[in-house]
């Protein structure tokens, strides 16, 4: 099923959607993802995608790709071509329709004066902090400015003169005349346009004042025919001057704001401040470092659009704000993975292992199959001989019961290949640690043959010593130590200090010789790898995308 083919589902959101339908309010459903492009898309940001886009699908209709630019400050042409690189690798396709609010600035500028001109907006010279007083609280109503009943056409010539550039930043505002005693302080004469001498990054030093989000989302909305501008739940107080701003100034059919609760899922942060501080900070090496929950981050570690679809579709809407286990996230990335990753074999902590009955110089290929539920993926032969490496963990002197591996007197299968039996240990003098140990192999048990039936006490994964390469592994784990480090102010001290452990020195089969960056295997017994991209011919780097199954759980409990 592709991204577009979205299956019938349903919702609060959705139920509103029908609704309107079965009131003839719309005739087609137009959704829109608005991002302000200050940064990368995260993956609260990737449910909105799979929402907005989902639902347009469902429906029959279109979704718009918009830029919220009104903003100049922290805005590029880097985060516009990072979004939509992410839109599209989740899978969406916004055909022509990639917009700009910056597109709007003259029609936007229209419409506040034509606001001064019915009488409800006006210029005000209060500064910031009397604007704060004015403003009143929670309990006790606000004040009027002085400057709430100056004549229109002072306040036109002004709001003229703000354009033209005549006064400094923050001298002047312009503000909505709504109510000052209403009880939601949002809607107590806002700003709805400020003056701010910073270069946009699409029309450059043109404009020297900026509309506000509340003003230019509702009227971008409308001019693109929007009839659902769905948002998460820290908009819900902003409804009433969204619906406020379109009655004064447009016509019906009006786009309606629908609000769901956002995403917050555990082990990290979502709060695009706190992620630009910690790519700023040097905390983590950039927006698509493999720690980062943003879309970027978890393509460079190995996440699947497909999963992160699933990951949306999985945790649906709500009407309230909760917690998300990241463990969840990271079930649908194995999920996918596990039918699409071909098998491999590599040792990550190699420890040396010699056949001692094995026959000097023979080098066998055994027949490797590249997924074992999926022959149409063929198959890889891959050289066994008599030097081999292991996992170190794969052997213990002294194991416990129901340990199904290597050790004294045990027997063990060779991935594909032959059972052995241990036959001696080598440790280092000085340091008591094990070097090398020492096997016989059983030359009638071989995988393919008569003798495969025969079972060890356990299977273990090898690499041939002299046709090995080397690998640098990249283990990266959650980037905080507790479920919610949002809600701490001190979240950098909560950082996770092995949420990123590198190996070097592990090595791989020579398949593996091939490997390009952004090529994703199933590591057998270990998890899941992707080429990174700092991966050359000559250097293979490998990121763990997940392992095989959830230890947090058991090891955040210990």
């Amino acid at each position: 099923m592709t991204p577009q083919e979205t299956p019938a589902t349903t919702d609060f959101i959705r139920e509103i959607i029908d609704e309107d339908l079965r009131r003839g309010r719309h005739k087609r459903i137009v959704t829109r993802f608005p991002p302000e492009p200050n940064g990368y898309l995260h993956i609260g940001h990737a449910k909105s995608v799979c929402l907005n886009f989902g639902i347009a699908a469902q429906y029959g209709g279109l979704c718009n790709l918009r830029m919220d630019d009104t903003d100049p400050s922290g805005e590029s042409l880097e985060y516009v071509q990072s979004i939509i690189d992410d839109v599209r690798w989740l899978g969406f396709d916004w055909q022509d329709r990639l917009y700009f609010a910056s597109d709007y600035f003259e029609r936007l500028y229209e419409y506040a004066v034509r606001l001064i001109e019915k009488g409800k907006a006006y210029v005000c010279a209060l500064t910031p902090d009397e604007m704060r007083e004015y403003r009143g609280t929670l309990t006790e109503p606000g004040r009027e400015s002085p400057w709430r009943n100056r004549p229109v056409e002072e306040n036109l010539d002004l709001f003229r003169r703000m354009r033209a550039g005549e006064f400094a930043d923050g001298e002047l505002v312009l503000r909505a005349k709504i109510d000052m005693a209403s009880p939601n302080i949002v809607m107590r004469d806002p700003i709805i346009y400020r003056i701010k001498r910073t270069p946009h990054y699409r029309t450059g030093n043109d404009w020297v004042i900026y509309p506000m989000y509340d003003f230019a989302h509702c009227l971008s909305d409308y001019i693109e025919g929007i009839t659902h501008s769905i948002c998460t739940l820290e908009f819900e107080n902003n409804r009433p001057l969204y619906d406020w701003i379109l009655e004064e100034l447009v016509e019906e059919p009006r786009p309606r704001q629908i609000e769901f609760a956002r995403l917050n899922v555990s082990y990290t942060v979502l709060s695009k401040r706190r992620l630009i501080e910690m790519v700023e900070g040097g905390v983590v090496s950039g927006w698509d470092d493999p720690r980062m929950p943003t879309v970027a981050g978890m393509r460079r570690r190995g996440f699947t659009a497909a999963a992160i679809r699933d990951f949306a579709a999985k945790i649906g809407v709500a009407k309230k704000d909760n917690l998300v286990d990241v463990a969840l996230l990271e079930a649908c990335v194995r999920d996918d993975l596990n039918e699409k990753a071909p098998r491999v074999m590599g040792v990550l902590n190699p420890l040396r292992l010699v056949i001692d009955n094995y026959p000097e110089g023979k080098v066998e290929e055994v027949e490797c199959p590249n997924h074992p539920r999926r022959p149409e993926m063929g198959s890889r032969r891959v050289p066994f001989s008599r030097v081999l490496y292991i996992e170190r963990d794969d052997f213990m002197e002294d194991p416990p019961k129901k340990y199904k591996r290597l050790g004294p007197g045990r027997q063990v299968r060779l991935r594909n290949a032959y059972l052995v039996r241990h036959a001696g240990t080598v440790k280092d003098e000085k340091t008591g640690e094990v070097k090398e140990i020492h096997c016989l192999y059983d030359p009638d048990s071989l995988m393919g043959t008569a003798g495969e039936d025969r079972k060890g006490e356990g299977v273990i994964h090898w690499v041939s010593a002299p046709h090995a390469l080397e690998a640098e592994v990249r283990l990266y784990d959650r980037l905080f130590t507790v479920a919610d480090p949002g809600a701490r102010e001190d979240y950098l001290s909560l950082i996770n200090p092995d949420s990123l452990i590198l190996l070097t020195g592990c090595l791989v089969e020579r398949s593996l010789g091939g490997a390009k960056p952004g090529d994703t295997f199933q590591f057998e017994r270990l998890g899941y790898f992707r080429v990174d991209k700092d991966a050359t011919e000559e250097r293979l780097v490998f990121n763990r995308v997940v392992p095989l199954r959830d230890s947090w759980s058991k090891i955040a409990a210990r």
